[in-house]
């Protein structure tokens, strides 16, 4: 096994080379060879950013094209990006004027088409982007001048600058007129500190070099280091062995029981934290799969009650995740806690059970796509209290697609809210009657429209915090912890995590 060996490695380089472990002599050329290789888990749905809900790709994105703003994730801050200053004219209207001088990774040159064409192609509903949350609050964009643009807000949304900074890259537009998303998958096109070399989908490996011609007043900086190569590796223990081999030099998600042994390797740094990434398990409130018992009530909350939360986080999650009660971050805007919060109580789930008329249990499934060992808890801890659950594990996007179906009794999924620091990031998204919505509560709905719409934090905050108790006191969702993440990584690379869960290769570089 992957973990004993690494138990035999830390006891020094003699053990390593007993092992068959140590790095050859052309290992650990990333600094040699200015080559950053870094690995991921989780499949990629697409390169074009606008048909991918992965993290990875939202990883890539940031390297490859470039916002009308973007946030400080020290300070906040919104600060000029492509776009060198912004006005809000009204609460529905804002002014953007664009920086000159800009080109995008093959020639082209950028200016107010590009950003007219972007922002008008993404919000039509017909393009069919993977996430409308990210754009429907867009009613249109218009040419103001050669450098400049009018964006027309539907409707009052305080949140737009977030998403301004956050999810909405901006293309090129005579490039993705002419070759549409397939096209941009195959090869996508930024204005990015850095440009792709080759994108191969069958592997899931995309080279990327630095964009020499990258614009010095972009807040990102210039990018320190020559390539970047992202690649596809599905299964963990081999994400492990490449770091140890030298194969890759940057790897996240290292489990808590392989963090000490790789820790003590002489070429490699681990360091942790807590991210925005929380999970949860849905359940079909609405009875869109079906009458089943999972529109009851109290069979949902019997289900809250059953999963010993804090015992996994103590057991299986990595130093620094912690349990949530409210369907949101708790640092974004809008969040509170101050909800009904369901504890470890397996007699509570078998009385609610026998209320509402199981008494003898109940049978689901669980669709889930990423941490098998979690899921199998939980389906542990609900077995214990008669509720016996099928798993059905399968990948990311089967798993999403089956809740937006409508096909799916409960399922087991994580929100990164796309690193947007507002809680009409995740609850909006979730609970605002769209396909990603289970419970299809109007009350709920409606509170989230106000508090997304309003332009005084007061009563965003109020409006927010009346839905998040209304969805915990249903139990519409049982939201289960935060996600903390190892980062492991070569001791050449000088890196730092933010818990907005994008790693910025493009300020890395080498020591």
């Amino acid at each position: 096994m992957l973990v004993s060996k690494l138990k035999f490695i830390a006891f020094g380089s003699v053990a390593m080379l007993a092992a068959g472990l140590a790095p050859g002599p052309q290992a650990f050329a990333g600094k040699g060879d200015d080559t950053l290789t870094y690995a991921v888990q989780l499949e990629l749905e697409s390169l074009d950013a606008y048909f991918n809900t992965s993290r990875p790709g939202l990883i890539l994105s940031r390297s490859i094209w470039d916002q009308l703003l973007y946030r400080d994730p020290k300070t906040g801050a919104y600060l000029p990006a492509l776009a060198e200053s912004f006005t809000w004219v009204d609460a529905v209207t804002i002014d953007m004027t664009l920086r000159r001088g800009i080109a995008f990774h093959n020639g082209e040159a950028f200016d107010a088409d590009d950003v007219v064409y972007t922002l008008n192609w993404v919000s039509d509903p017909a393009n069919k982007v993977k996430n409308q949350r990210n754009v429907n609050w867009i009613k249109n964009v218009e040419k103001t001048g050669d450098f400049s643009v009018r964006i027309h807000l539907k409707d009052p949304f305080p949140a737009a600058l977030e998403f301004l900074a956050g999810p909405l890259p901006i293309y090129p537009n005579e490039y993705y007129a002419k070759v549409g998303p397939d096209g941009m998958s195959r090869m996508p096109i930024g204005t990015g500190p850095y440009k792709v070399e080759k994108a191969d989908p069958t592997t899931g490996t995309v080279v990327m070099v630095r964009n020499e011609n990258y614009f010095p007043a972009s807040p990102r900086g210039k990018p320190k280091i020559g390539r970047l190569v992202h690649k596809t590796i599905t299964d963990k223990d081999t994400i492990v062995a490449e770091l140890i081999s030298g194969g890759i030099d940057w790897a996240w998600k290292i489990s808590p029981d392989q963090v000490a042994n790789i820790g003590a390797l002489p070429h490699l740094s681990v360091i942790g934290g807590e991210t925005m990434r929380i999970a949860y398990l849905g359940m079909d409130a609405a009875g869109r799969s079906g009458d089943g018992p999972l529109k009851d009530a109290r069979v949902r909350q019997a289900i809250a009650h059953a999963i010993n939360r804090q015992s996994i986080v103590d057991n299986l999650m990595s130093e620094g995740s912690r349990v949530v009660h409210a369907v949101c971050f708790p640092s974004q805007f809008g969040c509170t806690d101050d909800v009904t919060k369901y504890g470890y109580d397996p007699a509570k789930a078998r009385a609610l059970l026998a209320e509402a008329g199981y008494p003898k249990g109940i049978s689901l499934t669980l669709d889930a796509y990423r941490n098998r060992d979690l899921a199998e808890a939980m389906l542990a801890d609900l077995a214990a209290v008669g509720i016996k659950t099928s798993l059905n594990y399968t990948k990311y996007a089967a798993t999403r697609d089956k809740v937006r179906a409508g096909k799916s009794q409960m399922y087991f999924m994580t929100w990164g809210s796309y690193s947007v620091h507002d809680v009409s990031a995740i609850t909006s998204h979730f609970f605002k009657l769209s396909d990603d919505d289970t419970a299809k509560d109007t009350q709920v709905s409606a509170w989230l429209e106000e508090g997304d719409t309003s332009p005084t934090p007061s009563v965003r905050l109020s409006a927010y915090a009346k839905a998040l108790k209304r969805i915990a006191e249903q139990a519409y969702w049982l939201p289960l912890w935060s996600y903390s993440y190892f980062y492991a990584f070569s001791k050449d690379l000088d890196f730092v995590p933010s818990a907005d869960e994008i790693p910025r290769f493009y300020s890395s570089r080498w020591k």
